[in-house]
């Protein structure tokens, strides 16, 4: 049996995230096995900046990022598998898949190719109970 949440818890534990990721976070994009949580990290291909403010509140259980400056040249060519959400210093915050749908981190593809632009329309994270 799972435990259920109401709104307030959830929408308080994801607004623990963006405290977490206080002011200018990244969102960095990688190839290769996603590590252990905050384990070391495979070959970067992408670091895209957050807003200073990385999201409002979340509503309803979810957090929605506010807009992520792309990357606009590409550090490594390599098919992009996970991602971590950083402070602006680094530290790790969160870790998640990446694909075209149905993952964590959702992009248009997940060739990234070196010194080409990589951009994320939406990222979204909903706390949902079972």
């Amino acid at each position: 049996m799972a435990l259920a949440y109401s709104t307030t818890v959830r929408n308080g534990m994801l607004d623990q995230i963006t405290s977490a990721i206080g002011a200018s976070g990244l969102v960095r994009i990688y190839d290769g096995t996603r590590p252990a949580s905050g384990g070391t990290a495979t070959t970067l291909l992408a670091q895209l900046a957050l807003s200073v403010t990385s999201a409002p509140a979340a509503s309803g259980g979810v957090l929605t990022f506010n807009a992520i400056t792309q990357d606009s040249s590409a550090d490594a060519t390599g098919t992009a598998t996970w991602f971590r959400v950083t402070t602006s210093g680094g530290t790790f915050v969160i870790d998640g898949s990446v694909g075209t749908s149905g993952s964590d981190l959702n992009l248009t593809t997940t060739s990234i190719v070196a010194t080409q632009p990589v951009s994320i329309s939406s990222f979204v994270i909903t706390e949902g109970n079972p």
